[in-house]
């Protein structure tokens, strides 16, 4: 297939009442192998490949994807977008012309982890296992696993763009139980991202991840139940960036609040956090989970301020959100595959540091909880409200980190959230390389990350009055 065959495809099937049309071609190949006791539990390796059509008038969108990628193929889904959408009416006919590509490359990858033996992978696991097992006695059970991928993706716009990235991706997770008795805790820990091989093989980097989810294990073992109630609560560095992302991170996606469904609907240039708080979402930073070189619509990933200094800046865009709403593109656009339709996505969404050290933020705290990692989480757009929990924990006890504590949850309101944040640490720190969003059925690869902060009057649901 040449460039020319898209541009006549383009050019026939998306011609009129159209606003907007593009073809997202991709081919990926994912591996992935995970260890269990010390024995390969599962080992895949899977190719797919395909092509979506979306055509675009005024609000409405028509979707359609093929498995075949071939002229026939290609015809038949871009007449089915076309109908869905033309209903609407449009703005003419599309004349797509070849464009240039992008300028930059944020994961440069010379080996990928695909390029790794099978066998070399499976060593590490093993490597991983021993490692666990001889951090304490009491680690009994240890999972392991390497997954990664390699997608080649390109972009073609009836705006006359066509642009290709090829996006690496790959992560490594480690899972430990401890068990004492009839107790038994879990402790978890990995890292990743747009990543080689070398990543992964690094001693330093494997052995810390290991470590780490043994630890955590082992805490746990010894933690006592949560207090429960409206306390301060610090939140530690990096990891804990996920209550972010998904308790204000979606309500400032351009969707939700063009369609005035978002706790921060109609709230641009309005206070809606502390001044402390200054957040964006970065899709450019190198070798990063959720960095892109472009997004899926093929429009450059950027650096947007969503709130500075407490002030709402701005929200993440995609094209038909930015179109409608007459704002600036943003470079999120994204979905999960070729089958799937964009839409406002993050990246790697953080606050930004501020001047406290963390000693100061905990010294500040009489009595509260210090939740420093995170499991599951539930949030609604609409109304900002969240609950979360925490898989590591510690009570604070006048200015100390006392003991830890387990079966903490975390309930509040975004907004609300962000106005109660009163001291904001000089420690950013992102994730290790291990986030997925899901929305409306797709996951997407992001990042997320803060400095230690110090939230006043949270609600804590717990255990123990």
């Amino acid at each position: 297939m040449t460039a020319d065959d898209l541009e006549t495809v383009m050019a026939r099937a998306l011609a009129r009442r159209i606003d907007y049309a593009d073809l997202y071609f991709e081919y990926e190949v994912s591996e992935g192998v995970s260890l269990e006791e010390g024995l390969v539990k599962t080992a895949s390796r899977d190719i797919t490949q395909g092509v979506g059509v979306r055509a675009l008038a005024g609000d409405r969108t028509g979707f359609a994807y093929a498995n075949d990628i071939s002229i026939p193929q290609i015809e038949i889904a871009a007449q089915t977008a076309r109908s869905i959408a033309a209903d609407a009416g449009g703005a003419g006919d599309v004349l797509p012309q070849r464009v240039g590509g992008p300028s930059r490359d944020l994961y440069p990858v010379d080996h990928s982890v695909l390029d790794a033996p099978l066998p070399a992978r499976i060593d590490l696991l093993q490597e991983i296992d021993r490692l666990a097992r001889a951090y304490d006695p009491r680690i009994q059970h240890v999972m392991a696993g390497i997954s990664c991928e390699s997608k080649v993706v390109l972009v073609v716009t009836s705006d006359g763009r066509m642009v290709g990235d090829v996006r690496p991706l790959a992560r490594l997770n480690v899972t430990c139980i401890a068990q004492e008795g009839g107790n038994r805790q879990v402790g978890s820990f990995g890292g990743g991202g747009r990543v080689g091989f070398d990543f992964f093989f690094d001693q330093d980097r494997w052995r810390r991840f290991t470590r780490e989810a043994a630890r955590r294990a082992i805490v746990n073992l010894s933690a006592r139940p949560a207090p429960a109630g409206t306390m301060t609560v610090v939140l530690g560095s990096g990891w804990p960036g996920i209550l972010l992302h998904e308790a204000v991170g979606h309500g400032l996606e351009a969707d939700f609040n063009r369609k005035r469904v978002s706790a921060f609907s109609d709230l641009l240039g309005q206070r809606v956090a502390s001044e402390l708080c200054t957040i964006v979402d970065d899709g450019t930073i190198p070798w990063r989970r959720g960095s892109l070189n472009v997004d899926d619509e093929g429009t450059p990933t950027g650096r947007t301020v969503l709130i500075e200094n407490g002030i709402l800046k701005g929200y993440l865009q995609d094209r038909l959100n930015a179109r409608l709403m007459k704002m600036p593109l943003t470079g999120n656009g994204r979905r999960e595959s070729f089958a799937h339709a964009p839409m406002p996505r993050m990246t790697n969404t953080f606050m930004l540091a501020g001047h406290s050290t963390p000693d100061e933020i905990i010294a500040s705290v009489p009595y509260g909880l210090y939740a420093v990692a995170f499991g599951g989480g539930q949030v609604d757009i609409t109304s900002g409200k969240f609950v979360f929990s925490a898989s590591e924990a510690y009570l604070i006890e006048q200015g100390r980190v006392t003991h830890p504590v387990k079966g903490a949850t975390l309930i509040g309101n975004g907004p609300d959230v962000l106005k109660r944040v009163s001291m904001v640490g000089n420690d950013l720190e992102l994730d290790a390389g291990v986030g997925t969003c899901g929305k409306d059925g797709q996951s997407v690869p992001v990042g997320v990350g803060l400095p230690t902060i110090r939230i006043d009057g949270l609600t804590v649901g717990g255990t123990q009055g």
